[in-house]
């Protein structure tokens, strides 16, 4: 399937559909937010699927689309070069670009509580020459967008930005706009954290809102978090291949161990990320997958709530002490029943007699 010409970050305008032909649907894509860019750093890594596989209209079914996206605008900066890049932005807000996906990378300031400035911003008003605040952008185009979806820990929950003592007020998309906030389209928010984004799951997500918006795919499924249900519904531990020891209360205490890291300070029983099963790039990898305790990076509370990080989880020290009893008590029996099943049959040996209970029926 073709796509838009402006699909490199909105290098050309995007031509108006002929009769008959699908129209464009437009990604603005606001990296402003108070963030390392890291999520979109990490998205580069997709590969199930690829940014090249969504831009380019190579999977299909997908409907025809313009990335504006500041990563990969190699031609020009906010407002010079080749093209004025921050013009998609004033497009959106005027509707010229209808429809459109508002993607959001970072946490948002509390821009009420710095009269003196600003904390953040995305191009300048060609009015007054001034910065527009991130914030505002967000308050133009979101009650126009398709749908807005928040990448990252930082813009949905607020991430490292908000942890106390922050002095910018930091937030999450949710917390700004409200967690019951909902496109012209019907759509809620869409939250994908992690710090960064596990690179498939904002890709796999995206894809969804695209067949969403092309009337082959429902409405998209989240939990109370706005998360998609089936990337988050279950946790770390019940997708870990280090789960079996913790069940037989079996712990590491050096991370160089094969056994369950819930001693060394691992989140993984209660927090919600698919990562240990889907790995990290094209399957591999993975925090725990690789030695690296869960420090809950998709999670609302995050960091604050799961800090210091290192040491055990304050549930984890009662819940590990049972397993270990439990767990020894399991292992005990478990050995016996290895004992008399890793051997075979007794009537697999030489003779004149057949001894396996076979009787004719003749």
């Amino acid at each position: 399937m073709e796509a838009a010409p402006s699909t490199a970050a909105g290098t050309a305008d995007a031509p108006a559909p002929a009769d008959g032909e699908e129209p464009v649907i437009h990604i603005l894509w606001i990296n402003a937010g108070l963030s390392c860019d890291g999520d979109s750093v990490s998205l580069t890594a997709a590969m199930q699927p690829s940014i090249e596989q969504i831009a380019l209209g190579a999977l299909p079914g997908l409907p025809r689309i313009a990335v504006h996206w500041p990563l990969i605008d190699f031609e020009c900066g906010p407002v010079q070069g080749a093209d004025t890049f921050i013009e998609w932005f004033f497009k959106g807000e005027r509707g010229e670009i209808d429809p459109f996906v508002l993607v959001v990378e970072g946490s948002i300031p509390n821009e009420a509580i710095k009269p003196e400035g600003y904390w953040c911003g995305f191009g300048d008003d060609p009015e007054t020459g001034q910065p527009i605040t991130t914030s505002e952008w967000i308050d133009r185009l979101a009650p126009k967008a398709l749908a807005v979806v928040a990448i990252g820990t930082c813009a949905t929950y607020g991430g490292i930005h908000a942890m106390a003592g922050n002095p910018t007020g930091a937030m999450g998309v949710p917390d700004y706009l409200g967690w019951d906030w909902k496109s012209g389209a019907g759509i809620p928010i869409v939250c994908v954290p992690g710090c960064p984004i596990q690179p498939d799951n904002f890709a796999e997500t995206l894809t969804y809102l695209l067949h969403q918006a092309a009337g082959s795919a429902p409405m998209i499924p989240l939990d109370d978090k706005l998360r998609p249900t089936w990337l988050f519904g279950a946790t770390v531990h019940e997708g870990c291949d280090r789960a079996g020891y913790y069940e037989q209360g079996q712990f590491a205490t050096v991370y160089d161990s094969p056994k369950c890291l819930v001693r060394l300070g691992c989140w993984g029983p209660v927090v919600r990320c698919n990562v240990p099963k889907r790995g990290w790039m094209n399957g591999i990898g993975g925090c725990p997958n690789v030695g690296g305790i869960c420090i809950a990076c998709t999670m609302p509370g995050f960091p604050d709530k799961f800090m210091p990080f290192m040491d055990e989880p304050p549930g984890g020290k009662l819940s590990s002490a049972v397993s270990s009893a439990y767990g020894g008590v399991m292992r005990k029996l478990r050995s016996i029943t290895a004992e008399t099943v890793d051997k075979e049959p007794k009537w697999r040996r030489r003779g004149d007699e057949l001894t396996t209970g076979y009787r004719p029926p003749w």
